[in-house]
């Protein structure tokens, strides 16, 4: 990671702009609390010496400071008819962003997704002299004629952000990025989660075994529950006493993940649905479980993996480009083809083996040279200086 030198010249001035409006119509101060990252990662990118604001997509009007950073809620006024159809809300007239973004007269503009390339020209038109970035959020290459509408709007766009650069090639290859456009690698977030004790933590959570499984996020088919059951059910004679965790929130598969359990006389013994649990509680359980298993298919950086690495908890997931890079190609967790349920189980059974104090002591100083705040913020501030360096 090169060097940033906070004193050469003027000090950079860069706004993180979303357009994407909440359909739930939440307050500004509730939705600072539901997506705490609006200013975290404003404020890492303002202590590596950029100059940082936060432009966002709201329900209403109101400017609030935050850790160093003023957020500027805007409001958008959706077509009728948009809590019927999601989609809608993206057809929202950005004139009010831009007009904030006028006053602001950013260096660097950073927008958050791919999935708002008529905002993004709009933006390009009303700021020409500003460079724009744009950050994936597991966004995914659109075809036809939507390819073609992508392609002239990102046009000109200064660089683009990934967790890790193979997932731009679809984007390239689709050609909707152009292929001389600069990559900068800078995951979407990071984590203030930190190690614990891990004998209080499973004593206040609940959660025992050896070894002691936990899965984090939706029970859905990109996440792939099934092949993990397949997996622990194929390791399970070769573990000491198997447990598995599952915490989740979207759950289109939770009957059949459930039927699935329930009928085998293995699984039914080692598989616990816990369902939900507020943010504040995940750090916990991150801190009594031994290992974080995860079967997805794709994802745009993979917030549990990032969140289970502060605490020190090795991630067992599959071999998928955000999660090679968040691992270090696996250099702190295993990775399996997505799909494969021996190779998972195996993994399983040889991490299992291995002395947990050390893996969680690799974890967590491997999160703090590669994925802290701190990293990420410097990352932020060296993609915005070159962007703006080669305008």
């Amino acid at each position: 990671m090169p060097d940033v030198n906070q004193t050469a010249g003027p000090r950079l001035r860069a706004v993180h702009v979303s357009f994407y409006l909440d359909p739930e119509e939440r307050s500004p101060n509730e939705l600072l609390a539901a997506w705490p990252t609006l200013v975290r990662t404003a404020a890492a990118a303002a202590r590596a010496g950029a100059a940082v604001s936060v432009v966002q997509a709201a329900a209403e009007d109101q400017t609030v400071h935050r850790e160093g950073v003023d957020v500027h809620f805007v409001r958008l006024t959706p077509p009728p008819g948009w809590r019927r159809r999601r989609v809608a809300a993206k057809l929202a007239s950005p004139a009010p962003i831009l007009r904030c973004l006028e006053r602001l007269d950013p260096d660097v503009v950073l927008v958050s997704g791919l999935a708002f390339p008529l905002q993004v020209r709009a933006l390009r038109k009303a700021l020409p002299q500003t460079a724009v970035l744009v950050q994936d959020h597991a966004d995914v290459p659109p075809s036809g004629w939507r390819s073609l509408l992508q392609r002239r709007c990102f046009s000109g766009v200064a660089g683009v952000l990934f967790t890790a650069r193979e997932q731009a090639e679809p984007f390239f290859h689709a050609r909707v990025l152009e292929p001389t456009l600069p990559v900068f690698e800078v995951p979407e977030d990071s984590s203030n989660f930190v190690p614990g004790d891990q004998h209080e933590a499973r004593r206040s959570t609940g959660l025992e075994g050896d070894p002691c499984l936990l899965w984090l996020g939706r029970l859905d088919r990109n996440k792939d529950p099934l092949m993990l059951l397949e997996a622990l059910k194929s390791a399970a004679g070769r573990l000491r006493d198997p447990q598995l965790w599952c915490c989740y929130q979207d759950a289109p598969l939770e009957q059949e993940v459930r039927q699935a359990t329930a009928a085998d006389e293995t699984l039914s013994k080692i598989v616990h649905f816990i369902g939900p649990r507020p943010h504040a509680e995940i750090e916990t359980l991150c801190r009594a479980a031994d290992f974080l298993v995860q079967g997805s298919r794709r994802e745009g950086s993979g917030y549990a993996v990032i969140e289970a690495l502060a605490c020190g908890l090795t991630p067992l997931v599959t071999d998928i480009p955000s999660f090679r890079k968040l691992t270090g190609h696996g250099a702190v967790g295993a990775l399996a083809t997505p799909g494969d349920a021996e190779a998972f189980a195996k993994n399983l059974v040889e991490w299992s083996k291995l002395d947990r104090a050390q893996l969680r002591a690799a974890a967590r100083r491997w999160f703090e040279q590669e994925l802290s705040y701190e990293v990420l913020g410097r990352r932020l501030h060296h993609a915005c200086r070159e962007v703006r360096r080669s305008r």
